[in-house]
């Protein structure tokens, strides 16, 4: 053969691969097929490297270990795990239900996208029963759509009931569980029929690539979900894949100390003068303890609190004195975060109406100490703006 020939070639032999703690980076476009007959085996071979390659599965078995699920899919980042499951089981003429605290870009998706084709959304108070809920459904609702806590405001729904009551009429339910990792909350287990998240966040775990995923365990669900990124052509690279499987492995002994030192936050905030209410549902005495209780087996770093009323100025000279906490609106990374809410709560549908500004912080894995003295600095800073 020429010379050309040989080094396109040069190789790219089957020699076996050593055996490594975790799976090699498979990098290519184009699946080469063992023989002719599996060149339109659809049930066993892939065509493309977008979902099947070594860190896919290997990423892919991890989540369903995580969510106790029979199938997961993945997508490029948390938000397209939500519409990517959206679409997989929607079509033109259903409703859906989605509480009204839910993530920002999901409310976008809906109004925006779901709309145009033919899917009508009606957003509910996160303060519903699930009795009110689900017997506010509607002969075409296919779906309600869950997040607790709820972005923001850190209202909890007992998605157990919701589930149940759902179940019986027919209808699907589906849980934003960014909150819960997968890991101190599996939706799944509850009855839920799907679990999303973005990966992006704890799985991750370094604020630095970005992917969501949508669980199952219901084979006729699964079978939806993987039609949905094979005909709308989602995929995830293989790089990507891997640093998510590194992040997993390490998520339960970075969550714990998440949750830690977030209770540590807390309780420090709770005692400050100029905190009026703290929202996170694991610190007791604050709203929904009990059902967080109930259901969780650990909380994250992620939760809000109301301060005194203080003017913008004075919000944003807190928000610029601090040092350790960056100002950023992601979350669940290795860094503290802090940012003002209410500009968010003006898209809301059932509108609260809160004594002083609503603020949200995400604790990282800092020393607590270290993160409540420059909350202290903070303080001194709105106090002085007042």
């Amino acid at each position: 053969m020429a010379e050309d020939t040989r080094l396109i070639h040069a190789g790219a032999g089957d020699q076996p691969l050593v055996k490594t703690v975790s799976p090699p980076i498979q990098k290519g476009s184009t699946v080469l097929l063992p023989n002719a007959a599996a060149l339109y085996d659809d049930d066993h071979f892939i065509t493309y490297g977008r979902q099947g390659l070594a860190a896919h599965d290997a990423l892919r078995a991890g989540l369903c270990e995580l969510e106790n699920a029979k199938g997961v899919c993945l997508y490029p980042s948390g938000v397209a795990a939500i519409s990517g499951a959206l679409l997989a089981v929607l079509k033109a003429g259903d409703e859906i239900l989605v509480v009204d605290n839910t993530y920002k870009p999901t409310r976008r998706f809906c109004d925006h996208v779901l709309k145009r084709f033919g899917v009508s959304t009606r957003y509910y108070d996160p303060r519903l029963s699930p009795e009110e809920l689900v017997g506010g459904a509607s002969d075409a609702t296919r779906l309600i759509l869950l997040e607790s806590p709820g972005s923001l405001s850190f209202e909890m729904q007992d998605m157990a009931a919701i589930a149940r009551l759902a179940r019986a009429r027919g209808i699907l339910t589906m849980a934003d569980n960014t909150w819960g990792s997968g890991l101190i909350y599996k939706p799944l287990d509850h009855g839920i029929d799907l679990s999303v998240q973005a990966l992006t966040k704890y799985v991750g775990g370094h604020s630095d690539v970005f992917m969501g995923s949508a669980a199952a365990r219901d084979p006729a669900l699964v079978k939806a979900l993987e039609d949905g990124v094979l005909h709308l052509g989602w995929a995830v690279a293989p790089e990507d894949a891997y640093q998510m499987l590194r992040g997993l492995r390490t998520l339960a002994v970075r969550m714990a100390r998440h949750g830690e030192s977030g209770l540590k936050v807390a309780a420090w905030l709770r005692d400050q003068p100029q905190v009026l209410q703290v929202l996170h549902p694991a610190l007791p005495g604050c709203p929904d303890h009990e059902l967080w209780a109930r259901d969780y087996t650990g909380a994250c770093g992620l939760f809000g609190f109301l301060l005194k009323p203080a003017s913008e100025a004075a919000v944003a000279a807190f928000l610029d004195a601090l040092e350790i906490f960056g100002l950023g609106f992601s979350w669940g990374g290795f860094e503290s975060l802090a940012i003002s809410c209410d500009e968010q709560l003006k898209t809301r549908k059932f509108l609260r109406t809160y004594p002083g500004p609503l603020m949200r912080l995400h604790v990282g894995l800092e020393d607590p100490a270290d993160l409540t003295a420059d909350l202290a600095k903070g303080f001194a800073a709105l106090d002085a703006a007042a």
